[in-house]
């Protein structure tokens, strides 16, 4: 695909955005590392802004706005940032099909997680997955297909109705008090509270506690807490699916005006 846009790729210490940078290169996109008058784009991490609004990874978003076009597209996630309201943007995190692929990522990413923790091998092994979200739904896939004896815990009727036709076990998560103890691994996806340090502290001592989740789910001192995963562990993959993404909502946009 032949495109005429110019991209500035704002990487700082982001691995994942220096290898989208190369995968949009590759496919024939100016990409500069430099602020220019004929560049179109702003390229920002994937989420783009930290707790303060700084740009992750490094940069600063007054400055690098100063020496662009007025007329860029911004590019990112999450990018309610006061700077640039005044600006075109495309948020891939408002991007179903970059946050289903990210997610299958993510879960692929946790799993690799739980097996360098877990002591016990998959067959038979007792995992309750808190959340039947995008990731929810990956990572029981992948554990039902090494033989893991899963429990999910959601918090809708319609879901637990579903997840129980599936053949797999449920529980409401309102209600999981003194079981806890028989699981050897539980995954959280849920950003907000689910388990306290004090449901924590009645699992098995040699429970694996993964919270996945961008707001802690899971509390006590054990837990592992593993955010942000595709940038940090493949920040390849995660790369070239921001650069697919890029491509296809730039070409989606070209043919809308």
């Amino acid at each position: 695909m032949k495109m005429k846009q110019t991209i500035i790729c704002v990487a700082g210490n982001s691995p994942a955005l220096t290898y989208a940078g190369k995968a949009l290169a590759d496919r024939g996109i100016l990409v500069v590392d430099r602020p220019d008058m004929d560049v179109t784009h702003l390229l920002l991490p994937v989420p783009s802004f930290d707790d303060t609004g700084r740009i992750r990874g490094g940069g600063v978003l007054e400055h690098i706005l100063a020496e662009l076009p007025e007329n860029i597209t911004v590019i990112g996630g999450n990018l309610d940032h006061p700077m640039l309201a005044a600006y075109l943007k495309l948020d891939l995190l408002h991007d179903p099909y970059y946050l289903a692929e990210n997610a299958a990522i993510t879960a692929d990413c946790a799993m690799r997680i739980a097996g360098n923790n877990l002591p016990t091998v998959w067959k038979d092994c007792p995992v309750l997955v808190l959340g039947w979200g995008r990731i929810g739904k990956f990572l029981t896939r992948h554990l039902q297909d090494l033989g893991a004896n899963v429990t999910v815990a959601a918090r809708k009727d319609s879901d637990r109705a579903l997840i129980r036709a599936m053949g797999l076990q449920t529980e409401d998560p309102q209600r999981l008090g003194n079981g806890l103890f028989r699981y050897r691994l539980i995954f959280n996806t849920v950003p907000s509270p689910v388990l306290s340090e004090a449901q924590t502290a009645r699992c098995h001592p040699d429970c694996v506690l993964i919270d996945l989740a961008s707001t802690a789910g899971i509390a006590g001192k054990k837990v592992i807490h593993a955010r942000g995963l595709p940038g940090k562990d493949v920040p390849e993959s995660s790369g070239l699916l921001i650069a697919k993404t890029v491509i296809r909502l730039i070409a989606g946009k070209e043919r809308k005006v």
